[in-house]
């Protein structure tokens, strides 16, 4: 067989495991799942891609005979036995592993609010070698797994999914306080375990709004709801100009 003949077929092989790689990938990212399931599927889908994409690259080549033939050599040699060694002991690796170590016993899950070196945020995206964490100003912090997975890390989600959204308002001392108070609690009233307070009287009375939610994203989108929702509602009322 003329030796383009062989580069066609690597090349078919190589699109046919590209596209088996391309439907996996769909099928899983089509399924609706909570954070714990969804964090160890996004992991474990990535690494699935990847391992599908290195077989294939290989299946391709060994068609070509020339390639095969020193294929064979190597792995017949003791060459090939230090060389995974060798790569097994470098940090892109143990970041790897540690990252299938993170989303099977999820010391962190996707949407999680995190505290790690000092730094508060939530975790936005666990890739195979990095934990992408957004922070309170939202910038991201990109931490290596192997490093995530030795350090210690607060987890405020970690027990239980679901949290509070919580806003503070400034209402002024001069303002209808018991009228404020009354008409926030109407706004928050269909909202589940929803508690209105007040929580300070310097300078400004302080108000302080919460409202339960099913995890630390929901929480964040309540969090920017109920702020618009009780300036509206301040403002009909005559507090904020």
């Amino acid at each position: 067989m003329p030796f383009w003949h062989r580069i066609v077929i690597a090349a078919a092989v190589f699109a046919a495991v590209w596209l088996v790689e391309r439907v996996v990938g769909w099928w899983l990212s089509r399924r609706t799942l909570p954070p714990e399931a969804m964090t160890r599927y996004r992991v474990l889908r990535r690494a699935i891609s990847t391992a599908i994409l290195v077989i294939g690259f290989f299946s391709a080549l060994l068609v070509i005979p020339e390639v095969r033939a020193v294929a064979g050599g190597l792995l017949a040699s003791s060459a090939v036995l230090a060389l995974i060694v060798g790569f097994a002991s470098q940090r892109t690796l143990a970041n790897f592993v540690a990252g299938i170590l993170i989303a099977l016993t999820q010391p962190i899950r996707l949407g999680d609010r995190v505290s790690y070196g000092g730094v508060d945020g939530v975790i936005e995206d666990i890739g195979l070698t990095y934990t992408f964490i957004r922070t309170t100003d939202g910038s991201r912090l990109v931490v290596p797994n192997d490093k995530l997975a030795s350090d210690t890390i607060l987890n405020s989600s970690i027990r239980n999914r679901e949290t509070f959204a919580e806003i503070t308002v400034q209402l002024p001392l001069t303002c209808d306080l018991d009228a404020a108070v009354g008409a926030l609690r109407d706004e928050v009233a269909e909202e589940r375990d929803a508690a209105v307070a007040v929580t300070g009287l310097d300078g400004n009375a302080t108000v302080t709004v919460r409202a339960a939610a099913p995890d630390a994203a929901a929480a964040l989108r309540l969090e920017s709801e109920l702020r618009l929702r009780a300036h509206a509602r301040l403002r009909t009322l005559g507090v904020f100009g």
